[in-house]
């Protein structure tokens, strides 16, 4: 554009120069200068505003930079936080488990001491025999003599027995221990009191084994001549051997065979001596 617009003029000039002043082409050389002036200014302005926008562009890139550099810190604040939290859960989960297995540990643990303490309670808080009976005939098993007369308004002691015992074969535990120690309370010295005794053991065997063994050493310990005792010695062998306590559960075995040689415990016991070996 600069090169045809000055050879334009130069043409110009030259067609003119003959029939031109000096005034003329002096004229003529200061539009040419003006032009090219005004031409370099406005390449200077061009220049100019091409370098701004590009030191624009050259901040705006490095900006984003800083921008996705900060992104890619939080992603990974982020990340790392994500990876405390879930270790943080975890951990809070872990201790809740925890925490529920002690809880329930604790609360059988203090379920079969009260167990233990109602029954040393019962044993040294007995209430006196009600008026005897001399006509009613013995319970099996036990050597004939005096049973209490239940009173008017009460269930006897066998009503109670039977029932008790119908409501533990039908798989109510709580209800059936609930009878054997009424029995218990209101006729401690009838002779179902050993069978009674050794019903609420029952009772806890399957859930606080702990409990059931102190009713069996209680029958045991009070009544070594019922027949129940055979079957209290068999059961404390078999709670022992169920903790993995072999040298407790094969004196309890022997303890039948040579107290109770006569019994079904004993071949019972017989057996678990085989197999755990004398």
């Amino acid at each position: 554009m600069r090169a045809r617009q000055g050879f334009w003029l130069v043409a110009g000039i030259g067609t003119l120069g003959g029939c031109a002043s000096k005034g003329d082409l002096r004229r003529v050389e200061e539009q040419l200068l003006l032009s090219r002036a005004e031409n370099q200014r406005s390449d200077s302005t061009r220049a100019a505003q091409l370098a701004q926008v590009i030191g624009m562009q050259r901040h705006i890139m490095d900006s984003l930079k800083v921008v996705d550099q900060q992104l890619t810190g939080v992603a990974s604040l982020v990340q790392g936080l994500r990876g405390d939290v879930a270790n943080d859960l975890i951990s809070v989960q872990q201790q809740l488990v925890q925490v529920q297995a002690l809880t329930g540990q604790s609360q059988q643990r203090l379920t079969e001491l009260q167990t233990q303490l109602e029954a040393r309670s019962e044993q040294l808080n007995a209430t006196p025999p009600p008026v005897l009976d001399p006509t009613a005939a013995p319970a099996p098993g036990v050597p004939p003599g005096p049973q209490p007369v239940s009173t008017a308004g009460q269930p006897s002691a066998e009503q109670l027995y039977s029932a008790s015992l119908q409501q533990l074969r039908r798989g109510s535990p709580t209800t059936a221990r609930m009878g054997f120690r009424e029995l218990l309370r209101l006729y401690p010295g009838h002779p179902r009191v050993p069978d009674a005794t050794y019903f609420v053991g029952e009772t806890f065997a399957a859930e606080a084994p702990d409990s059931a063994a102190v009713y069996y050493r209680l029958v045991v310990d009070s009544f070594p001549q019922s027949s129940r005792a055979a079957s209290a010695l068999y059961k404390l062998g078999l709670l022992a051997e169920r903790r993995r306590d072999v040298e407790a559960a094969r004196g309890f075995y022997q303890r039948v065979v040579h107290d109770h040689p006569n019994s079904d415990e004993a071949a019972l016991a017989r057996d678990r001596l085989k197999t755990l070996g004398r």
